[in-house]
This record gives C-alpha cells, structure tokens and sequence, in this order.
C-alpha cells in the first residue's frame, strides 16, 4: 500500500491519523528512482499532493452523511446491476489488492530469510499469514499497531537521515540532479511510474479505507445526524477543521518520506546501475541503507522493511476485512441484525483474507510484480474516486459545510490530473498492444 492511514485516538475529543510507509515508499519508490534517476521527483511530489484533496472530500462526506465509502459510491448516477457500476470497478481493485498483500507477504518471508531463518521462504510465508489472522482474530490490533508505529516511525527518521548522510558518499546528490527533478519529464514507458502514483501517499485504497476509519473513530458520531440546526453545521466544521489538519499533517509527513525514498533510489540504485526486481529485492533495496551507512546498517534496513512491510499486511487486512464484511450487504449478499454479527464477518474476513494472500503467494512469487498488479488496479481506480469526491462536493455538500473556491478549484484540478493519468496509461497500454 501507500503510505497507510491508521486513525488513533488520543484524547477526548481529538482524533489524528498516524502516518505509516508502506509497500509503495518501500518497494515502487525506489524501483522508480532506480529505473528513471530524478528526473522523476516532481511526479513523485505531485503524485502525494494530488490526493490531499480527494481524501478531505471522501472524509467530509463520510462525517457529514454517516455513510461508508461503498455505500457513498453506490448512490452514484449511471447505471446499475444489483448496485452502481463504480462498485463493479471497486470490485476489480478489491481482488488486484490480494497480489498486492502477497507481494508484500513474500517481501516479509524474504527478510527473515536473508536474517538466516532456516526455513523454506514458503514456510515463511505460510507463517506470517497465520500470524496476521491469529492477532486479528483475538483482537491484538492495537498493540501490534503501536509497536510497528514506533518501529516504521523510526525507520523513516533513519531514512531522512540516510539522505542528509548521503552528501558525504560517493552518491551525493548535486543541485542539477534537484533542478532537473523538478522539470516536466515522462518517462518512454509510463507503467512503474502509473504503479508508484496509484500507491504513493494516500493510494486508492487508503482513500476508500480513511472514511471507515472517521466513522469508526466517531468522527460522524460526534457531529450526529443532520437536522438543519445551526448547532449540528457548527459541530460538523469543527470536526471537518480536525479532519483537514489531520490530512494536511499526513500529507507533510508521508511525502517527506516518499522523498526520501525517491532520493535514495534515484541516487544509489540508479547510480549503481540496480534495477529492483523480484529477484533479490530486500537484498537490492538494502543497498540503499548500505551505499549510505556501510554493511553494517544492514540489519537495520532489515528491521524497518519488516515494520514496513508486516504493518502495511496487518494493517490491510484488517481494513480489507471491513470492506469485505461492507461489501457483502451493500452488494445484497447479507443482512447484519447487530453490530455483533456484522463484527463476526469482519473476523471472518480476518481468516479469509490471509488465506487468499498467502495462497497467492505460494503459487505465483514474485513479489514485485504482485505488488504490481495491486499498485496498477489502485491508479486505474484513482481516476473515478476522484471524479466521485467531486461529485459529492458539487451536488451533495450540505450549504452549512460549503467551502471556498480555493479549494473546490484544487479539488477539480486534481480530479481532471488523476483522470489524466489513468487516461495516458491506458492510451499507452493499448499502444503497445497495436501492431
């Protein structure tokens, strides 16, 4: 995933999301860096940005109409068999993120190898999924989401630094690779950089993911159903007042990480000629800690690319298992008397999930490619979360919450740039497939 949002509570009336690296900073940063140099940096910093805004709506129409973001979808214009065609496309995305969480389950299974696990990378594998679900399961959610939080926090203040201590290697970035990263570049072929803008920042799933989490952490609870009062529009801008500090914190925090990723992948990968590919690709990207800090930081690396990657699995599924137990009565499929039988299917899918990714795994490898396939079907979705955000704000924004042309002016750049993109990849796919 991209740079994964877990909403936290910390106090009374104060909710932030923590900000965590993902398969995407990890893994398709660098491999673009590595492919492309820096001529690429400002598609990386556009990328993150663009999304900012597309979240803020996703989430104020989340707190505003006490809706999930499936159920948000469903109410779109345009046809239907059984539900809304966008969720037939959500649906396409939903199943691309199971190669996506075994891409990341065999780049965890990699790791312990490399740290000298006697065991087979399958066995591995097999055992970090059955650990995902058990701690699910049983309810261990927030312990192992603080754990990895201080873990991925640590790993990405290393990384920072890794850049500033890169000035003192051979892989010094000079001023003219920074000018040059920030003229309009495309690259010959669009695909890894259209995988790393579907899964940098906030990705797709993220967006779909962070209103469940404003609903869950009482976002709409608090600001309660819309009775016209002035004091319920008083109540919602203020919660809406958290909820843009929240996103514009996560968007500071996940680009400069990104960046450095980015930094570090353009500088040491690609200046060693390093391509990141499913051979040996913990091992590759390693040289990016290694050609900075010297063999030593090597077991540090490891230890991040855990957190990372471990975090961005649990972290997944359990939000994949609310959009699974979602998805099945907004598709019809089941009627949830309680919140107690609707907390049951998300345990279920807890257990299912794991199982589907790791069996993904097993069959196929290839870590990166996986991640791939999940990083593509999140940046052909992009384009219609976008173009549903605008929908929302144009047409059902309640007066009260309406806000101002700056931001409805960005909010629709974005959405047309997002649309853009996924138009050019796919003009460039059909291209290549043209005699």
């Amino acid at each position: 995933m991209g740079a994964l949002n877990v909403a936290r509570q910390l106090g009374p009336g104060l909710i932030i999301t923590a900000v965590i690296v993902g398969s995407g900073e990890l893994i398709v940063t660098p491999k673009l860096g590595a492919s492309a140099g820096f001529q690429l940096l400002w598609f990386i910093v556009l990328g993150c940005l663009l999304k900012v805004f597309v979240q803020i709506e996703l989430g104020r129409h989340a707190v505003a109409h006490g809706q999930t973001t499936l159920a948000a979808l469903d109410g779109l214009p345009g046809p239907r068999l059984r539900v809304s065609w966008v969720l037939w496309l959500w649906l396409l995305m939903y199943g691309s993120l199971v190669f996506q969480v075994a891409g990341m389950v065999g780049g965890v299974a990699s790791i312990f190898s490399i740290a000298g696990l006697p065991l087979p990378v399958p066995a591995t594998a097999v055992l970090v999924g059955l650990s995902c679900a058990l701690l699910l399961v049983i309810g261990r959610y927030r312990f192992v989401e603080a754990v990895s939080t201080l873990l991925v926090a640590a790993f990405t203040i290393t990384t920072m630094v890794a850049v500033i201590a890169l000035q003192w290697t051979p892989y010094a970035v000079t001023s003219a690779q920074l000018v040059d990263g920030f003229r309009f570049h495309l690259p010959p072929s669009f695909n890894v950089a259209f995988a790393a803008f579907g899964i940098i920042g906030v990705g797709a799933s993220e967006l779909i993911y962070y209103p469940y989490w404003c609903l869950e952490k009482g976002y709409a609870r608090r600001v309660g159903p819309n009775d016209g009062s002035p004091a319920w529009g008083e109540r919602a801008r203020g919660w809406l007042r958290i909820l843009k500090i929240d996103a514009t914190l996560s968007f500071v925090l996940y680009t400069s990480a990104t960046v450095a990723f980015y930094v570090l992948g353009a500088a040491i990968l690609h200046g060693k000629g390093l391509a990141v590919e499913d051979a040996n690709m913990i091992e590759t990207l390693s040289q990016m800690y290694r050609g900075t800090f010297g063999p030593w930081s090597l077991w540090v690396f490891l230890v991040g690319a855990f957190a990372v990657l471990y975090s961005t699995v649990f972290g997944a599924t359990a939000s994949n298992a609310r959009l699974f137990a979602d998805a099945l009565e907004v598709f019809g499929l089941r009627r949830y008397e309680s919140a107690e039988a609707r907390t049951r299917m998300v345990r279920l899918g807890s257990i299912l999930l794991p199982l589907a990714f790791t069996s993904v795994f097993l069959v196929f490898g290839n870590p990166v490619s996986l991640v791939f396939v999940g990083a593509v079907g999140q940046g052909l979705m992009l384009p219609f979360l976008a173009l549903a955000a605008l929908h929302f704000h144009t047409f059902q924004t309640d007066p009260a919450l309406r806000v101002g042309r700056v931001f409805t002016a960005c909010l629709a750049v974005s959405a047309v740039a997002i649309s853009a993109a996924g138009v050019y990849q796919v003009a460039q796919q059909l291209g290549a497939l043209m005699p």
